[in-house]
């Protein structure tokens, strides 16, 4: 039960905070590109790299404090599923290269940004 309450409270903080990291990215980069689920998805891959990145090299935490940040705020605030309709939303509006673009370097940079979490981890925490 400690576990399902450590992902609950995690994925409660994490969904908050991309909420709010949305709303102020539509407000200072406006609608025509979804800058948030973008962003928290990035972002999100660089946090993963240095946490799993410390964890394994570094920091011995219980298996309810792994799941509380890695499954609960990492997975609140990342999201595979509205980055998914950001990009079927571009698709209808036939708006193919930006969701090319969108699509494309949300995977690759997303994987550069949790390689950069690693390197960066094993680098201080070694």
């Amino acid at each position: 039960m400690n576990m399902v309450l450590a992902v609950a409270l995690g994925g409660a903080i994490g969904s908050s905070l991309r909420y709010l990291f949305g709303d102020m990215m539509m407000r200072l980069m406006g609608i025509n590109f979804p800058w948030g689920t973008f962003g928290v998805n990035l972002i999100g891959s660089l946090v993963m790299g240095l946490i799993a990145g410390g964890l394994a090299l570094k920091f011995n935490v219980s298996q309810e404090m792994r799941s509380f940040l890695m499954t609960g705020v990492l997975g609140g605030f990342t999201t595979f599923s509205a980055f998914s309709l950001d990009a079927a939303n571009m698709i209808e509006r036939h708006d193919y290269m930006l969701a090319a673009v969108y699509v494309g370097g949300s995977v690759i940079v997303g994987l550069m940004a949790l390689f950069l979490g690693l390197w960066i981890s094993r680098i201080a925490f070694v």
